[in-house]
């Protein structure tokens, strides 16, 4: 085990003695001397990386529990570690196809000459990653660097500040600083991180945030990934399984408390069965957690702010004539002593209200109105486009409908949240939701330069091109505008 005292946690980004300048000039140089790892290099990596999840799984889980008051192992395994290993294993055994040079088609006009793509690393990948899910949204990228052939540096969230120390710790054990490096601290060392020159850069936040790293990013003109949030929507179809809908957006909304990127953030269904709806999450809420208070399988809220938030959330929601239901019948001083916030259902919903303006992070489902997929569509569109939506119904050419007149940056279908973790399909936003993708190839292709490559033939007859111009060029141009 390893322990990381309070102390060692809490301390400033001065008194933890790091330069970041001075690191990425190291990290920099020793990509320099090393700019094209060889799969043997890149494979032992990844295998280091793996090794060091596995052995300190149960550090990292007790570690991001204490940083949330409580945070369920159960949800930290399936959530995070388990997807690490996913993510590992998909990248030791597809890499050496993705780091293959590619053949190109060559123009006729230009033949015989060849063209072919060669995948290179970019060289420092800086990685800001978030608190809801510290481990899985910090190594994910970093698998994507490292398969990639680049160096990395993390800078990790402020909210968790056991789990920063101890995945720093954890990571000098089998990479030198100019391989992999965390940076730890307050806004501080957040705003220096991402005002460095990096080769790529990803975040993972807010979109408010993430507007601010984007502006920095393009002082260095810093290539970036950003993967955001909003209100992701999901849309109930009356021949959708009602049953299986309300399990599967219940546990999908629950999971980590609602602090989640991709969580259900509102449901758009028939008003005629929204009651019943209701009814029925609540139920399926206190089925899954039958006390919301004290229980080790419910995660708390990340800190007092995050909470007051929440509140605020609903006090708006009902002074402006919402009906609230929550789950549970704990007691409310223990659940706010906790940061516990039960499953929440806000129904009779308006447009002014914060609840329908504000990406929510938390276990509160609105609930809108929606006679028609055209006016569900019309709604969607009339927004920001989402980084996720759900669609839950067993009409085809309706799910049809969906996936093309619809934008949104993933889709899970009589789902929730499964899409992200697939690491043959990408995961991103668009637009205020995000840009570029990661998982699986498409992370090898953010953090590689994919370089075209021309190679000319020695029985190639381009001088006829060359000045001065006469009767042989315009004799070459007539026969290249025959073949193209």
């Amino acid at each position: 085990m390893v322990h990381i005292t309070k102390q060692q946690a809490n301390r400033s980004p001065a008194e933890w003695g790091f330069d970041l300048d001075a690191v990425l000039a190291s990290q920099r140089k020793a990509f320099d001397g090393a700019p094209y790892p060889d799969w043997a290099t890149r494979k032992t990596q990844l295998q280091t990386l793996s090794a060091l999840i596995e052995r300190y799984a149960d550090d990292f889980k007790a570690a991001i529990s204490d940083d949330f008051g409580n945070r369920s192992f159960t949800e930290t395994t399936l959530a995070e570690i388990m997807v690490i290993k996913g993510g590992i294993s998909h990248a030791i055994k597809h890499t050496p196809k993705w780091m293959r040079h590619r053949k190109a088609p060559t123009a006729l006009q230009f033949l015989p000459a060849s063209n072919r793509i060669v995948p290179q690393p970019r060289g420092v990948v800086g990685i800001i990653s978030p608190w809801n899910y510290p481990l899985q949204l910090a190594i994910m990228p970093l698998i994507g660097a490292l398969g990639a052939g680049n160096r990395a540096m993390i800078k990790t969230s402020e909210y968790t500040p056991k789990f920063s120390a101890l995945l720093k710790t954890v990571l000098s054990e089998g990479f030198s600083d100019d391989q992999v490096f965390v940076a730890t601290g307050g806004v501080d060392v957040a705003s220096a991180f991402s005002n460095l020159a990096f080769d790529h850069l990803i975040f993972t936040g807010s979109t408010n945030v993430g507007r601010i790293v984007a502006q920095a990013a393009a002082k260095n003109l810093t290539p970036v990934t950003l993967e955001l949030g909003g209100k992701s929507p999901t849309i109930i179809d009356p021949s959708a399984d009602m049953d299986k809908a309300v399990a599967r957006i219940t546990n999908g909304k629950l999971i980590n408390a609602g602090q989640t990127c991709v969580a259900p953030d509102y449901v758009l269904m028939p008003r005629d069965t929204i009651d019943s709806f209701s009814d029925a999450m609540i139920k399926k809420a206190e089925e899954f957690y039958p006390t919301f208070a004290g229980n080790p399988d419910y995660t708390s809220i990340i800190a007092d702010s995050h909470y007051a938030r929440l509140q605020d959330l609903l006090e708006d929601a009902e002074n402006k004539g919402a009906r609230i239901r929550t789950a549970g019948h704990d007691d409310k001083q223990q659940l706010a002593k906790e940061r516990r916030v039960p499953l929440t259902i806000v129904t009779q919903t308006t447009p002014d209200m914060k609840i329908m303006q504000e990406e929510i992070f938390g276990p509160l489902l609105p609930i809108v109105g929606s006679e028609s997929l055209d006016h569900a569509l019309d709604y969607i569109r009339d927004r920001d486009r989402p980084l996720a939506l759900y669609w839950f119904g067993d009409d085809k050419a309706k799910e049809s409908r969906v996936l093309h007149e619809s934008i949104s940056g993933g889709v899970s279908l009589n789902e929730t949240a499964w899409h992200v973790v697939q690491e043959d399909i990408p995961f991103g936003g668009v637009g205020p939701s995000g840009m570029g993708a990661y998982h699986g190839e498409d992370g090898f292709r953010s953090f590689s330069h994919y370089k075209g490559v021309f190679k000319q033939s020695r029985f190639s007859q381009g001088h006829k091109l060359f000045p001065p111009y006469g009767p042989k060029t315009e004799k070459m141009l007539a026969l290249m505008k025959k073949i193209m």
